[in-house]
């Protein structure tokens, strides 16, 4: 009866992953041709872009850090991911002061 729920509880992580994946994707996408169309009008778009992509990156190294056990190479992706993450969070909040200030 536990590997039947832990089982499913997996298949609702992976779905709800893919299904962030999915939303938070097009929203960069639209919020990405927005940008660009007219980059003056739009610029306080672009923290938002990054902060997006830094959300999909910490979902996904999370996920799979949970899921790679001990797997080494795996988890060093994961962690890889997770970082890049952060990065990608430091430069939206960066370019959100650098845009608001100026």
């Amino acid at each position: 009866m536990y590997i039947q729920e832990r089982g499913r509880n997996l298949r609702n992580a992976s779905m709800m992953v893919d299904l962030v994946h999915i939303v938070v994707g097009i929203f960069i996408v639209v919020l990405s041709v927005i940008s660009f169309l007219n980059p003056e009008e739009h610029m306080v778009l672009l923290p938002a872009i990054f902060f997006l992509a830094s959300v999909l990156n910490l979902v996904h190294g999370i996920y799979k850090i949970r899921l790679s056990g001990r797997e080494k190479r795996k988890k060093a992706a994961a962690v890889a991911a997770t970082l890049f993450g952060v990065c990608l969070f430091a430069l939206s909040v960066v370019s959100a002061v650098s845009i608001w200030r100026g």
